[in-house]
């Protein structure tokens, strides 16, 4: 079967409230997907829920990296309990924390995942899982359109790209990762995504229509690093 990795982008998932639009129109896309040949490994970031954890407990106190950390664990890991929860008996019945079962004895079509210790990310935990299951692609699913070079909120000539190196990716991010920052893809997984040749796609996925034509091989709306 095509292993598929993704990272599930919390902003997607819970961009303010609980998006079930989007949970309904995933869950059909990949049960479609799996009559296909296709397995998914799935690991779900924080997004909002995390950063809005975080900001309350830096406005109360001086919060340690360690403390800020483990809020975005908790805020993943509750994410990716909702997603495996909507999958029922297809998807491993439990949040995988520890890369270390990830065995051929888990078989199941859907695999959903969690971060299990501060210092990474979703979008790291996302090229370990590739690396642990021979995947050479990662496609991240959040709610921008593409990678560009500065943010296209701020400047409306933000030049984007459908395709990027490796390289020239990382020099328009940090150079360090720290809980809570937002890139399309943090820069230590970058680091270990370019070392061991593993794709990365950057896609908004709403529509999900934009992540079938991907799968499918036809013009898509994202951006490849590679």
């Amino acid at each position: 079967m095509e292993k598929i990795v993704i990272s599930l982008g919390g902003s997607l998932v819970v961009p303010d409230k609980i998006d079930v639009s989007f949970l309904r129109d995933f869950k059909n896309f990949l049960l479609e997907e799996i009559k296909h040949g296709r397995r998914f490994f799935i690991i779900v970031g924080g997004g909002q829920t995390c950063r809005n954890y975080q900001k309350a407990a830096q406005e109360v106190s001086k919060i340690s990296n360690d403390d800020l950390d483990w809020l975005g664990i908790c805020s993943c890991r509750l994410n990716a309990l909702l997603v495996r929860a909507v999958f029922g008996d297809i998807a491993y019945p439990e949040i995988i924390t520890d890369l270390g079962i990830l065995t051929d004895k888990i078989n199941n079509s859907i695999v959903v995942l969690g971060p299990n210790k501060p210092g990474s990310s979703s979008d790291l935990g996302a090229v370990q899982i590739a690396q642990n299951v021979g995947a050479k692609k990662v496609i991240n699913l959040s709610n921008i359109d593409y990678v560009y070079d500065s943010d296209p909120k701020m400047n409306p000539n933000a030049k984007k790209f459908e395709e990027i190196s490796w390289a020239e990716y990382r020099k328009l991010i940090p150079k360090e990762w720290n809980p809570g920052l937002n890139t399309p893809f943090d820069p230590i997984a970058s680091e270990i995504a370019e070392k061991e040749g593993i794709e990365v796609i950057i896609m908004n996925g709403k529509p999900i229509d934009n992540l079938v034509k991907y799968l499918n091989g036809e013009k898509f709306f994202g951006t490849v690093i590679k």
